[in-house]
């Protein structure tokens, strides 16, 4: 046995590869079997769900370790699984630009339809409709219906200028909300269990400030997500109108058309006799003022030319 000894201090880089070769030989590296002593030992520590921990490690009596868990459940979150994706949620815009005979008319009559149909009215704008004038009409819609409506209301128009369709798909963008979700109020039930044994006030208020800080996001994403599915429900239709096409968001082909000049020059006309009726009114009202002023001064002229005195040559 001495000699082997001896032998082992003589010869230590052969010893070292004759241990290496037989845990080879074995199937079993010494990385390996250390690598599985350290991981089994990790998994102890952390409970199956992730975010409690094992009852050898955790006692929820004891103060310390109450405060202790909030660390561990903030630190271990179990991602949830997305939820399957059965339709795109789409949320649509569109734009038109339209020649009618009356903008008011055809905005009142656009907007009872948009009711009937289970829209509403978003905004309204009408510019100078005595005029005929120009006028802007925002309405939201049901997205399932959309196309038959758009077409509705290009039916109710003299003419269509132009037509703008957009859509962005906010499907992901729900979905990652609602995983969010799932965490925040996984990690919430748990500190609710950790808050029945919650003991000291130290502990009760800690607990408290991160289930009402929770409770916040949560709020915030549902806002969110209610957002998304209504706007996705109900799609946005702008319509721009006018008895003027030049006057639309549309630059025409044409930019010179003589009936088009003509209108203008009438109304240009129709505005200066406007002008001067509303001039003669004025002046009409304030006759009360400027009329004895103007008796008062013409008298005064008619005596001084009466006591005017002789000239003497």
């Amino acid at each position: 046995m001495h000699k082997f000894f001896e032998w082992i201090k003589r010869n230590k880089l052969t010893s070292v590869l004759i241990v290496v070769v037989l845990f080879l030989i074995a199937g079993r590296s010494p990385f390996y079997i250390l690598n599985n002593l350290s991981s089994s030992t990790r998994s102890m520590s952390v409970g199956s769900y992730g975010a409690v921990p094992m009852a050898d490690t955790f006692e929820m009596s004891a103060p310390s370790t109450a405060l202790k868990s909030i660390g561990i459940a903030n630190r271990y979150q179990q991602a949830a699984p997305a939820p399957e994706v059965t339709d795109r949620m789409v949320v649509s815009n569109s734009y038109l630009s339209l020649v009618v005979k009356d903008v008011t008319a055809s905005v009142k009559q656009m907007t009872d339809y948009v009711t009937s149909v289970g829209g509403y009215m978003v905004n309204s704008n009408i510019s100078r409709p005595e005029e005929g004038g120009t006028g802007t009409l925002t309405v939201r819609v049901p997205s399932k219906q959309l196309d038959t409506i758009l077409q509705e209301l290009k039916n109710k128009a003299v003419k269509v200028v132009s037509q703008n369709l957009e859509g962005t798909d906010v499907t992901d963008q729900f979905v990652d909300n609602q995983a969010r979700l799932s965490i925040l109020e996984g990690n919430k039930a748990r500190f609710e269990e950790i808050m029945k044994n919650a003991v000291t006030v130290d502990e009760i208020l800690k607990v408290q400030n991160q289930i009402f800080s929770l409770q916040s996001q949560i709020d915030s994403i549902k806002g969110q997500q209610n957002y998304l599915a209504k706007t996705a429900e109900m799609a946005k239709i702008t319509i721009y109108l006018s008895t003027d096409e030049l006057a639309l968001p549309y630059a025409p082909v044409n930019t010179f058309r003589p009936e088009v000049v003509f209108k203008m020059a009438i109304r240009h006309l129709i505005g200066s006799l406007q002008s001067l009726a509303t001039m003669a009114i004025w002046i009409g009202v304030y006759a009360v003022i400027w009329v004895p002023v103007l008796v008062i001064i013409i008298i005064i002229k008619k005596r001084r030319k009466q006591i005017k005195p002789p000239s003497f040559k």
